[in-house]
C-alpha cells in the first residue's frame, strides 16, 4: 500500500510517489530527526498508524534534555500562577494514562507544599490546588488534603502544617527507550549514532545525508519531522529553512544527594525569590533537587550545572531542611536545555511549556513538507505526537496511543491498583532465576515489566556489580540501543550512581568500548 492511501491532505506527495519512473524512489513515509521524547513519540504513533517510518538520532536515546529532566508526569502546578490552564488541563488529562500504559516506569507520587512565611498564602495554595484536583479528569489518584508537618520529612521545627496532593513520577530515559522499542516493533526502523548532515529537497521528498550510518548512501523520505530538541534550529539550517524569530533556550539543572529524609512523599518548595524547587526520593538512598531556569551557558553542548547554580539549589533546600545539603553533598550533577517558543515572558521560568509546530512546505505544493517540533514537554509528548501528525495530514488511527501499553506494561490488566500485579510480576522473575536478591527482582520488574520475563534465567551470567548482570547488559544492547557503559549506566538504569571505577571499567570492556 503506498502513502497516497494512508495519508490525506498531502495530495500532492501523493500523486508525485505515484510516479515512480520521474522520482527517486522514498524509501520511508517519514523520517523523524530526534531520538527524543517528542521525536520517538512521534515515530511510535506514526508507525502505529501504518506508515514506513524512520528514526534518526545523533546519539544515544534521550541522551540530551529528555534524560535531564525533573521526572514528573504532571500538570504543572506552577504553570497556574502564570495562566497556562490549557496546558495545565492536558498534561493533568495525560497523567493517568501514560500510568496505564507504563505502571513499570511511571508510578504515582505525593506531594507536599509546606505553608511558610515567605510563600504564597495559604488560601492562595488551597484554590490552585483544588483547580488542580478537579480541572484534568483526575480518577484513581488521591485528591488534596491538608497535613501536619511537625517533625516531618527532616523539615525544621518551624515548619509545622502545608498541603499534599498527587502527581507521578517517571524514568524519562527509560521512557524514551520504551517509545522507540514500541515504534521499532511496529515497524520503524530506529538508528542511533546518525548525524544528520545535510537535508535537500529532491523531486517531492527528502534527501537525507548522514555521517554514521546507511553505508554512506542517503535515506530518502516523503515527509521529514525535526524534533532535535535545543538543535532544532540547526536542522532547520541544513534544510536552508528560515529559523522562527522566537525561540529562546532554557538551561535547567539538578543535582542528586544522599536521601535528605525517610518518607517516600516529595517536596514541592517555596523558594524566596518567588521561583519553586522540588527535592524528590530518588533510588532509594538519594534525593534529586531542582530545577533552575537559566538563559546562561544554555548554547554550551552538551550543558553542565555550574557551580553558582549548585549552590543555589543547596541553599534554596537548606532553608527547609534540618540537615540542609552543601555542595560538597552532590554526588551527581546534571542539566538540560529546553527549546522554549518566546511568549514575551521577562523571566525563563514562566516561558511556556507548550508546543508549538513550524510547518515548511517548500516553494509550491508538490513540495515535501518539514514539520519542525519547539517546546514541549515530557508529560505531553502522546498529544503532541498527534497533534504533529494531524499537521501533516495524517489522520487515519487517530488515538489509538491512549490505550496502548509500553513495552512491559501489560502486567497491569485491570484498573491502575498495580501494587499487586507487581508482587505477582516480582515472584514470577524470581521462579525464572530463584538466586536472585529481592532487591535486585524489584528493581528490574520496575524498570522492565514484563520486558524482564526476556531475559531473566537462573544463570544470569557474570556480575558487573550491584546485580547489574551478563543477561541484563545483553537484553540492553540487543533490544534497547545501548552502545556505551554510560548508555548503560546513566539512560537505561542509574547504576552510575553506585558504580566505582574499576566496575564501569570492567562494564566498559565487557561492550567492546576502545576495542
Amino acid at each position: 500500500m503506498g502513502i497516497a492511501a494512508r495519508l490525506s491532505n498531502i495530495a500532492s506527495v501523493a500523486i508525485a510517489l505515484q510516479d515512480a519512473a520521474m522520482e527517486p524512489p522514498f524509501t520511508w513515509d517519514l523520517a523523524v530527526i530526534g531520538g527524543g521524547v517528542n521525536g520517538a513519540a512521534i515515530a511510535r504513533d506514526a508507525a502505529g498508524r501504518g506508515l514506513s517510518v524512520l528514526l534518526l538520532e545523533r546519539g544515544d536515546l534521550a541522551q540530551g534534555t529528555s534524560s535531564a529532566s525533573t521526572k514528573l508526569i504532571h500538570g504543572g502546578l506552577r504553570y497556574l500562577e502564570h495562566r497556562e490552564f490549557a496546558l495545565v488541563r492536558e498534561s493533568l488529562h495525560e497523567r493517568e494514562i501514560l500510568w496505564r500504559q507504563a505502571p513499570h516506569i511511571v508510578w504515582p507520587m505525593r506531594f507536599v507544599v509546606p505553608l511558610v512565611g515567605e510563600g504564597r498564602p495559604a488560601w492562595m495554595l488551597r484554590a490552585g490546588l483544588w483547580l488542580y484536583d478537579h480541572m484534568g479528569g483526575r480518577e484513581a489518584l488521591p485528591p488534596t488534603a491538608r497535613v501536619d508537618l511537625s517533625g516531618e520529612m527532616g523539615l525544621r521545627e518551624r515548619i509545622r502544617a502545608g498541603y499534599e496532593y498527587s502527581d507521578c513520577w517517571v524514568d524519562d530515559a527509560r521512557l524514551v527507550v520504551l517509545l522507540a522499542r514500541d515504534a521499532a516493533d511496529r515497524g520503524a526502523e530506529v538508528v542511533t549514532r546518525c548525524e544528520v548532515t545535510r537535508l535537500a529537497r529532491e523531486g517531492s521528498g527528502w534527501r537525507i545525508e548522514t555521517r554514521g550510518a546507511n553505508g554512506g548512501e542517503p535515506f530518502r523520505a516523503a515527509m521529514v519531522v525535526n524534533a532535535a530538541g535545543p538543535q532544532v534550529g540547526g536542522v532547520m539550517d541544513l534544510a536552508h529553512e528560515a529559523r522562527p524569530p522566537l525561540l529562546r533556550r532554557v538551561r535547567g539543572s539538578h543535582i542528586v544527594v544522599p536521601r535528605l529524609h525517610d518518607d517516600p512523599r516529595a517536596l514541592f518548595l517555596q523558594l524566596a525569590d518567588g521561583r519553586i524547587c522540588f527535592a524528590i526520593p530518588y533510588e532509594h538512598a538519594f534525593t534529586l533537587i531542582g530545577t533552575t531556569d537559566s538563559e546562561e551557558g544554555a548554547d554550551i553542548d552538551p550543558p553542565r550545572p555550574s557551580a553558582a547554580e549548585i549552590a543555589y539549589l543547596c541553599e534554596a533546600v537548606g532553608r527547609y531542611f534540618r540537615r540542609p545539603p552543601t555542595p560538597a553533598d552532590v554526588v551527581w550533577a546534571f542539566a538540560g536545555v529546553r527549546l522554549l517558543a518566546d511568549d514575551g515572558s521577562g523571566k525563563p521560568e514562566a516561558a511556556t511549556r507548550g508546543y508549538h509546530f513550524d510547518l515548511d512546505r517548500g516553494r509550491d505544493a508538490h513540495s515535501a513538507p518539514l514539520l519542525s517540533v519547539l517546546g514541549g514537554k515530557i508529560t505531553t509528548h502522546r498529544t503532541l505526537a498527534e497533534a504533529a501528525l494531524e499537521r501533516l495530514g495524517i489522520e487515519a488511527d487517530t488515538g489509538w496511543t491512549a490505550t496502548a501499553p509500553l513495552p512491559g506494561g501489560d502486567f497491569v490488566p485491570d484498573g491502575l491498583d498495580e501494587a499487586d500485579n507487581l508482587i505477582s510480576l516480582e515472584q514470577e522473575i524470581a521462579v525464572q532465576s530463584p538466586g536472585m536478591a529481592r532487591p535486585v527482582v524489584h528493581r528490574l520488574a520496575r524498570a522492565y515489566g514484563t520486558e524482564a520475563l526476556r531475559f531473566v534465567r537462573a544463570d544470569m551470567g557474570r556480575d558487573f556489580g550491584h546485580g547489574f548482570s551478563e543477561a541484563e547488559l545483553e537484553h540492553l544492547m540487543r533490544r534497547e540501543w545501548a552502545v556505551t557503559a554510560e548508555d548503560v549506566l546513566w539512560r537505561r538504569s542509574k547504576a552510575g550512581l553506585r558504580f566505582d571505577a574499576a566496575q564501569v571499567a570492567a562494564l566498559s570492556a565487557a561492550m567492546g568500548e576502545g576495542a
